[in-house]
């Protein structure tokens, strides 16, 4: 999903937060990997897109937890969504692409903003939910059959605590060997 994609450009929140679009070029860089590339993006479109990522977090986590949208958080979402002028496109193989009005920011993050109000109003099949990671936290959405996905990336936040359990169980033995 785009929206929560783009939200764990920021990981770690909970410990020692990693960001990963630290510069205006990263942004850019991002985006074109998301299939909506800009031409150039400023220091002020930066922070911008910063304030349009926490709010969807705050919006996503809100609502994985069955809580009240935070309204500021609602806000800068509908500011965004309606500031931009993207056209959904559709390509012979099927494929729904972005055509951006004008290449700029704006228009990348009213697709985003669109995205995540499509995920936080349910109009998706799936789920939002929590990572379980105490470090990360990252809202995700999940899409399994049986919707009980328990990190936001396997790779990540779920191999960094199976080896937390696989070495604390080795801890637990080594332990209880040498008494």
């Amino acid at each position: 999903m785009l929206a929560t994609s783009f939200t764990a450009t920021l990981t770690e929140r909970r410990g020692d937060a990693v960001e990963r679009i630290p510069t205006p070029q990263r942004l850019i860089d991002w985006l074109a990997v998301n299939g909506l590339a800009v031409e150039s993006c400023s220091a002020a479109q930066l922070d911008h897109a910063r304030e349009l990522r926490e709010s969807i977090h705050a919006a996503a986590t809100a609502a994985a937890i069955d809580a009240a949208l935070p309204a500021a958080a609602v806000r800068v979402i509908n500011d965004c969504s309606v500031q931009g002028q993207a056209a959904a496109i559709l390509t012979p193989e099927r494929n729904r692409r972005w055509r951006l009005s004008s290449a700029a920011v704006e228009d990348a993050l009213s697709v985003i903003a669109a995205d995540a109000i499509n995920i936080i109003t349910g109009e998706r099949d799936g789920r939002l939910a929590l990572c379980a990671s105490p470090t990360c936290q990252a809202a995700f959405f999940d899409t399994s059959q049986s919707r009980t996905r328990k990190w936001c990336e396997m790779n990540t936040c779920g191999n960094r605590q199976k080896k937390a359990r696989f070495h604390a169980s080795q801890h637990r033995k080594n332990a209880s060997a040498g008494t």
